[in-house]
């Protein structure tokens, strides 16, 4: 905690010639960016795995056809072609699961009063008025929802409706898409995927909740990450 608390501070530092007492902030769409970029090559190969799963999708049929009466054999003959094919139903939730310690860093680094038994520096930075470790209860109760930091969530929450908007439309053409290899009951989790896909349209709109509940920093991360998703999804899925 300690280390990743004299990270963001480092790199605040740079950036407040730019940003002023935004920096903090900065840094950590800063940092949220270069975690998503990272995690960039495991995006794109779960873009190439929904695609090649679409594409099983005559083959898979022909199976369905040729074993319907035998399920067990029809199982197997599906796994064996998706480890043919070298395609994974499950290879989507890595990007996903993967950012999970980083916004969990975030949230508890901007939880805590004191880090390595000092008194929390970070928790004095700001967006604007809006304290990065406060919450959206905080800024409601100091100042209303049109004082000055809740304004700033005002301005998050109008972001996060319109990136929820776009990432709702592309959720439902990507389950459409994808609908016959995921929903699939023959292949090994897919029942579980399946209802993951079902609910994955209406997803976006928890991060307006999310947003209200967690401290600022944390989320600015999610509202970094699920602006880059839509956009990264957009050109993948293309």
């Amino acid at each position: 905690m300690s280390v990743f608390a004299s990270l963001v501070e480092q790199l605040a530092d740079l950036l407040r010639p730019l940003f002023g007492l935004s920096a903090a902030a900065a840094a950590i769409i800063a940092f949220t960016a270069l975690v998503r970029l990272l995690v960039h090559p495991l995006s794109r190969a779960a873009a190439r795995g929904q695609k090649a799963r679409a594409a099983l999708q005559p083959r898979i049929a022909e199976l369905r056809r040729k074993h319907g009466k035998n399920p067990e054999k029809l199982q197997k003959a599906v796994m064996e072609l998706h480890a043919e094919e070298k395609v994974s139903p499950l290879s989507g939730c890595l990007p996903s699961l993967l950012q999970l310690p980083a916004f969990f860093l975030l949230y508890h680094l901007f939880s805590s009063g004191s880090i390595g038994g000092e008194p929390n520096a970070l928790l004095t930075h700001q967006l604007l008025d809006a304290p990065l470790g406060g919450r959206w209860a905080d800024a409601l109760a100091d100042g209303g929802a049109f004082g000055g930091a809740g304004v700033v969530y005002l301005g998050l929450f109008a972001v996060v409706a319109v990136v929820a908007y776009f990432s709702y439309r592309l959720s439902r053409r990507m389950t459409e898409a994808s609908a016959g290899a995921d929903a699939d009951p023959q292949v090994p989790g897919a029942a579980a995927m399946g209802g993951v896909m079902k609910v994955m349209p209406f997803m976006s709109f928890f991060t307006l909740v999310t947003v209200a509940v967690v401290p600022l920093a944390a989320a600015l991360y999610v509202v970094t990450s699920t602006t880059w998703s839509v956009i990264e999804r957009s050109v993948l899925y293309r």
